[in-house]
């Protein structure tokens, strides 16, 4: 079968590549990479650089698809990824850091991570949130050591 992206390195790319695996820190992906447009370059098919790698063939065949269309440096390195978006803004982390630094609610003795996520959709704040998602937000900001608050 004819491989729609062909690779086929320049000196210079496959010095680079060498180098690169000869490295003593370097990312498992990025080494893997490295290696199949190496194996590649040499004349190995996917389905053998799969095999010597332990890899999926769609990976090899990602990677060297990478490579033709963007260069070594798209097909070496991780793209950035978005993460999730914030459940909070600047303003309601501060809200809910006086909230859980204030009085707790009438009948309760301490705010718990639970009623201060229902008081933030109570006050249409967010339109929904985790108990879970507020604890790691105070543990981020160093309250939950506090005595007065409990998870």
């Amino acid at each position: 079968m004819i491989q729609k992206h062909q690779v086929q390195l320049s000196q210079t790319e496959r010095q680079e590549l060498i180098k690169l695996t000869k490295k003593g820190k370097i990312s498992a992906r990025k080494l893997r990479r490295a290696q199949i447009l190496l194996l590649t370059d040499a004349g190995h098919k996917d389905e053998e650089i799969a095999t010597m790698l332990h890899l999926g063939v769609a990976t090899v065949e990602r990677t060297r698809k990478k490579f033709v269309e963007g260069g070594l440096d798209l097909a070496l390195n991780e793209r950035p990824r978005p993460g999730a978006v914030k459940k909070l803004d600047k303003k309601t982390e501060e809200f809910l850091i006086a909230t859980a630094s204030s009085k707790p609610p009438p009948g309760k003795d301490c705010w718990t991570t639970q009623l201060l996520a229902e008081k933030l959709v109570q006050l249409q704040l967010v339109e929904s949130i985790s108990a879970e998602t507020v604890r790691l937000l105070l543990k981020k900001i160093a309250l939950n050591g506090d005595s007065k608050h409990k998870d």
